[in-house]
This record gives structure tokens, sequence and C-alpha cells, in this order.
């Protein structure tokens, strides 16, 4: 866990993201996130729509990777009955 400390920008307060934390959650320069208050602590996140876009690229992903493995001629309708049937 990291200690920061307030600093203040211009009528706002501040606080510097030390690179370790950034690094481990992914946080860039110039990303848009969102804050709020709740029960007292501060909260910060990514909006939905990063998580939606990551979720795609993940997805695009794994079907190009898909492309480079071969069933053969088996289906995977043909797997999924073969796996109900024990």
């Amino acid at each position: 866990m990291s200690q920061v400390t307030v600093g203040r920008w211009g009528k706002n307060l501040a606080v510097r993201v030390p690179l370790e934390i950034a690094k481990a959650s992914g946080l860039s320069e110039g990303e848009r996130v969102q804050i709020e208050a709740h029960d007292g602590d501060i909260v910060i996140r990514r909006p939905v729509a990063r998580a939606r876009a990551d979720a795609g690229a993940a997805a695009e992903e794994i079907i190009g990777e898909s492309r480079s493995y071969s069933l053969g001629r088996i289906t995977i309708r043909q797997l999924i009955e073969e796996g109900r049937r024990g």
C-alpha cells in the first residue's frame, strides 16, 4: 500500500498516483476516470465504457487465436453432444 500527500492544484485538491499503482492498474496519462465519495472513502474507477472496450479487445484476441487451432472435421456442436453423452 502506498501513501501519498494531498496537495493543491488551483482551487482543487490533488493526489498524485504513484507509478507502481498506475502500472498495476493500467492507468495512463490523460485517461478520464470517475471519482466519488463512498462511506468517507474516495473511490476512483474507470467508466464502464472502458471496461467494455477492454472486454471487446480481449474477445477479438481470443477469436483471432482460436483460428490458429483446428478441430479437424469435428464441429463444436458435435463436441457438445459428445460431452452430453459422456
